[in-house]
């Protein structure tokens, strides 16, 4: 349960002011738990490990809106300094993080993994992150994601999703 989620207690450390929203852990993912509960997909942040795949391996988290596609193989893959670069796997997220796809976040990580955030993302009045757990999720101001000591914001971390015709 929340209450006992560490990730609550790092993020609340950092002094910005947030909610926590209880949810089903299967209704996490954010496409899903948008529609369940009522989120914008534009408030949307979703938290993207990526490892560059050098030797000794490099991971960052990248922060994009649920609305962008994170430019792995462009930003990413340059700002790493790799040859290659892609999502880290699920399994190795939970390894490298502790915490479960649907539910990670940038609050709490180890200290070698850098956050990235999208420019995009802070210009949002508030926005949904993972709870680190797939039980919750964090409502915040994206301020709270510039508290996280060593946070950048970056223009073009991610791309814009093309226009879909219905």
């Amino acid at each position: 349960m929340a209450e006992e989620n560490a990730v609550l207690r790092i993020a609340a450390e950092l002094g910005v002011p947030f909610n926590v929203v209880e949810c089903d852990p299967a209704l996490a993912d954010t496409a899903e738990f948008c529609a369940a509960y009522g989120y914008e997909m534009t408030d949307s942040a979703n938290a993207i490990v990526v490892v560059g795949k050098s030797d000794p391996r490099r991971y960052v988290c990248c922060v994009v809106l649920a609305t962008t596609r994170l430019d792995v193989n462009g930003t990413v893959r340059r700002m790493l300094g790799t040859k290659k670069a892609s999502f880290a796997p699920a399994a190795e997220t939970a390894e490298l993080t502790g915490m479960a796809i649907g539910g990670v976040t940038p609050f709490g990580l180890p200290a070698e993994v850098p956050v990235w955030i999208d420019a995009r993302v802070m210009t949002r009045t508030m926005i949904v992150l993972g709870g680190g757990t797939r039980d919750c999720k964090i409502v915040a101001a994206p301020q709270i994601l510039t508290a996280i000591s060593g946070a950048i914001v970056l223009e073009d971390l991610a791309l814009e999703l093309p226009a879909t015709s219905g």
